[in-house]
């Protein structure tokens, strides 16, 4: 049963989601209908710095993501973020803008625009957790992930630091376990949901992605996960792309697929593999799901 209530957002897909991580936007867009939630991708949008860009200068990072949300003030609704770093960089730039009118003057006059700092950015778990409700969620889900045991894996940014994004209990979240219930799965309690994955140090700095995933990996295998699930593309990509690098570094074997969150959410509710781009993941997780007799 498809709920009713209707929802329009203006979306921010952001660059990974056009790029390394197509099947999280497809799942979004794919799952989003599914349940009768509006998407309106913003005009013109651009990268919004990622987590590099304010280590660099922090003008320019502030002045990019004002301008993203400058530009989404185009679109009918609150600003949807489907990428951890994303929904990160904007929340910092509303919070640094509205405490300091120096910072926040420099950056107008760079974008040659008002910053919206009230506007509402959102992250698609707080979307389908509380817009939509877990109840109506719940109601959408034709095909329960019975017998499916979960990691949820939050990161560094979806909660933290502590005064920004506002999207769940700083250290002891349950937002995602609450959303996944809903669908039907069972979630395990682990050490390692909200350690670091190395993020960008995948490129300049391998060796840490490494053994900060390969903790992550072995902490979900040890809770008795059969996958892992993230809202990231950075951390989809240390642990899913280089889960064979790192098995191979410390002579163990996960074969742990790693989903993101629209994928198993749309798994539930009665959505095929190919719209939600399972065919992309490294780690086949097609073994797992039939396995569960949930493809």
């Amino acid at each position: 049963m498809t709920p009713k209530k209707t929802l329009n957002y203006a979306y921010y897909p952001g660059c990974s989601l056009h790029a390394s991580a197509g099947e999280y936007d497809l799942s979004t867009r794919e799952l989003f209908k599914k349940l009768n939630i509006g998407l309106t991708e913003v005009p013109d949008w651009f990268c919004c710095g990622a987590t590099p860009a304010h280590n660099v200068d922090e003008l320019l990072s502030l002045s990019l993501c004002a301008k993203n949300l400058e530009l989404a003030e185009q679109v009918e609704g609150d600003l949807a973020v489907a990428c951890a770093a994303c929904f990160s960089r904007l929340k910092t730039t509303q919070h640094v803008l509205s405490e300091s009118d120096v910072k926040r003057r420099q950056v107008e006059k760079a974008i040659d625009a008002p910053v919206p700092l009230t506007s509402n950015v959102k992250h698609l778990l707080d979307i389908l957790a509380r817009d939509l409700g877990l109840e109506q969620l719940e109601q959408a889900v034709t095909k329960p992930l019975a017998g499916l045991k979960v990691a949820c894996y939050y990161g560094c940014l979806l909660t933290r630091p502590t005064d920004v994004p506002n999207l769940d209990c700083v250290e002891a979240p349950t937002i995602m376990e609450d959303i996944l219930k809903a669908a039907g799965a069972e979630t395990v309690a682990w050490s390692h949901r909200m350690e670091c994955c190395g993020a960008n140090f995948t490129l300049s700095r391998p060796g840490v992605v490494i053994q900060l995933s390969h903790a992550i990996l072995d902490s979900a295998k040890e809770a008795g996960a059969d996958c892992i699930m993230v809202a990231c593309p950075l951390c989809h990509g240390n642990l899913d792309i280089r889960q064979k690098e790192i098995e191979g570094v410390y002579n163990t074997e996960y074969a742990m697929p790693v989903f993101y969150i629209t994928q198993l959410v749309g798994l539930a509710t009665g959505l095929g593999a190919d719209k939600l781009g399972l065919d992309a993941l490294i780690v086949n997780p097609m073994p797992l799901l039939k396995e569960k007799g949930l493809v």
